[in-house]
């Protein structure tokens, strides 16, 4: 827990630095920052994607994960959690609960999907060896005090999720670790860089709107098909 705990106080620190500073920060620059993170973020979705050793379990563990999300109704979850946090903690502010749930969503599924999140936490489970979530630490540091400065104070409750997450992780490391072979976690970590893909184009791209949290039972689908493909 120790590595999650230091994930949430770099996205705290960088979220309060950026709405301090935020304010000072021209809009086309903020435009071109976040930009500049959807860019890289595709990127290393379409990275984490070219790990896979068979497409097709990840394009199954996709259309299988989306409709548990639809059906779940992942996204609207915490869309109605966003807009209860901002009832509670948020001013009214220039762009209201749209802004807020934007960057909620946005924050969240940018620090909680990817091999970091999952390797480190198990990592930090199994042994106290926090390195790897220290290195998530400052990457999400960084890019929490862009989304800040931009998409206001919904970025920092996202550490809400980043602790159940990542927490959760880690609580189950040594399970998960007896359970997961590198071939899943091939698998798991190419259906990730898939929904970071959509991630970009959808929240910071903002090329076309996706419903991306309800993609994100695939994480757990794909494994499971690795699995199940094994024994035949």
């Amino acid at each position: 827990m120790t590595g999650t705990l230091l994930n949430i106080a770099a996205v705290l620190i960088g979220g309060i630095i950026g709405l301090v500073f935020g304010a000072r920060i021209p809009e086309k620059l903020k435009e071109t920052i976040i930009a500049g993170m959807g860019l890289f973020v595709a990127a290393m979705g379409l990275q984490m994607f070219v790990k896979t050793e068979n497409p097709l379990i990840v394009l199954g563990a996709l259309l299988i994960g989306t409709l548990l999300g639809e059906w779940w109704k992942i996204e609207d979850g915490l869309q109605n959690l966003g807009k209860f946090l901002e009832q509670r903690f948020s001013k009214d502010g220039e762009e209201g609960s749209n802004r807020f749930v934007r960057g909620f969503l946005t924050a969240s599924l940018l620090f909680c999907v990817g091999p970091l999140a999952i390797l480190g936490s198990i990592q930090d489970g199994l042994t106290g060896d926090y390195n790897l979530l220290a290195v998530k630490s400052v990457l999400d540091g960084f890019a929490s005090l862009a989304f800040a400065s931009t998409l206001g104070v919904g970025v920092m409750f996202s550490t809400i999720i980043i602790l159940v997450y990542q927490g959760g992780v880690s609580l189950l490391a040594a399970q998960l670790n007896a359970i997961v072979t590198p071939a899943m976690m091939n698998e798991l970590t190419a259906t990730g860089g898939v929904i970071l893909l959509g991630l970009a184009l959808s929240s910071l791209l903002e090329i076309k709107k996706l419903r991306v949290g309800n993609m994100l039972p695939a994480l757990a689908i794909a494994p499971l098909m690795v699995w199940i493909v094994s024994l035949f």
